[in-house]
C-alpha cells in the first residue's frame, strides 16, 4: 500500500498538470490513443521477457509524435490520425498477446493497472517521470500555455509553435505511461482528464486551475486507493470512479459553473425587480 500511495500520488500529479494543457487544447483522446496504442510496446517487451515499463515507453513517444505527424503532413483531422495509431497499435498488441500462452490474466493487469503489485524500482521510476515532465512544464509553461488558447498569434509573437505542437503529445505520452501501472491502458484517460475538467468547474485562472487539479488528482488517488483496500475492489476503477464523483460534485455545486449553485443564485419571479 505505501508504494501504491506513493507510485498513483507521482501519477496523479503528474496526469493533473498535463491533462489540463491537454483538456484546453482538446485532445483527451490522444492520451487515450497513446495508452491502447502502447499495449503493442507492452506486448513486444512481454513476448521477448522485457520490462513492459520501457516496452511501453518505447511505443508511446514514437506513437503520439506520429499522431501529430500524419495530421500534419497528411493533412487530416487530428482525429482521424488519432483513430489510426489508437486502432492499429491496440490491434498488434492483442496479436502479440494472443501468441503467449496464458496472457489472458497479465492482459487483465495491462488493461485495468495492477498498482498494488508495483516495486520499489518502479515507483521510483514513476517519481522521476513525474518530476522531469514537471520541469519541462515549468520551463516550457508560457509557451504551452499561448499555444493552447491560440496558436496564430503565438506564432505572430515568436514562440516556437512548431516545436510546441510535438511537445506536448510527447508529455501526453509520457505521462501516459507512467499512469498505465495505476489504472491501466482502458482508464488512464480519466486520470489523465477527469481532475483538469473537474478543476476547470472550480477556477478561472490557469494556476488555480492547475493547483486544483493536482489536488483533486491526489484526492482521488489517495481516496480510490482505500476504497478497493476496505471494499476488496480493483484499484485503478476505484480511483477513477472516485474522480468522476469529484467531477459530478463540482458540476452540481461550484460556485463558478455549479448547476444547482446557479439556479439557486438566480433571483425568483417575486425578487425580480418590476418594470
Amino acid at each position: 500500500m505505501q508504494r501504491a500511495f506513493l507510485a498513483a500520488g507521482f501519477a496523479s500529479v503528474v496526469c493533473a498538470l498535463v491533462g489540463t494543457f491537454v483538456v484546453l487544447k482538446g485532445l483527451a483522446f490522444m492520451g487515450d490513443a497513446v495508452a491502447h496504442s502502447s499495449l503493442a510496446g507492452m506486448s513486444v517487451a512481454y513476448f521477448l521477457g522485457g520490462n513492459i515499463f520501457w516496452g511501453a515507453l518505447g511505443w508511446a513517444v514514437p506513437a503520439s509524435l506520429l499522431i501529430t505527424f500524419i495530421s500534419r503532413k497528411a493533412n487530416l483531422r487530428l482525429d482521424a490520425s488519432i483513430g489510426i495509431i489508437f486502432a492499429s497499435g491496440f490491434a498488434l498488441g492483442i496479436i502479440l498477446m494472443s501468441r503467449v500462452t496464458g496472457y489472458a490474466a497479465d492482459l487483465f493487469g495491462l488493461l485495468f493497472g495492477n498498482i498494488l503489485g508495483i516495486s520499489w524500482a518502479e515507483v521510483a521510476l514513476i517519481g522521476g517521470i513525474a518530476a522531469a515532465v514537471s520541469l519541462v512544464i515549468a520551463a516550457f509553461y508560457k509557451e504551452l500555455l499561448f499555444t493552447s488558447y491560440d496558436a496564430t498569434m503565438s506564432a505572430a509573437s515568436g514562440i516556437p509553435v512548431r516545436l510546441m505542437q510535438y511537445l506536448l503529445p510527447v508529455l501526453v505520452g509520457v505521462t501516459t505511461v507512467a499512469s498505465l501501472k495505476a489504472v491501466g491502458i482502458v482508464l488512464v484517460l480519466a486520470l489523465l482528464v477527469t481532475p483538469s475538467a473537474t478543476a476547470m468547474l472550480l477556477a478561472r485562472r490557469m494556476p488555480s486551475i492547475m493547483a486544483y487539479s493536482v489536488a483533486v488528482g491526489l484526492i482521488a488517488t489517495v481516496l480510490g486507493l482505500y476504497l478497493s483496500f476496505y471494499a476488496d475492489l480493483p484499484s485503478g476503477p476505484s480511483i477513477v470512479l472516485v474522480a468522476t464523483g469529484l467531477f459530478l460534485l463540482a458540476l452540481l455545486f461550484s460556485p463558478i459553473k455549479g448547476i444547482l449553485w446557479r439556479r439557486n443564485a438566480l433571483p425568483s419571479p417575486s425578487q425580480e425587480p418590476a418594470g
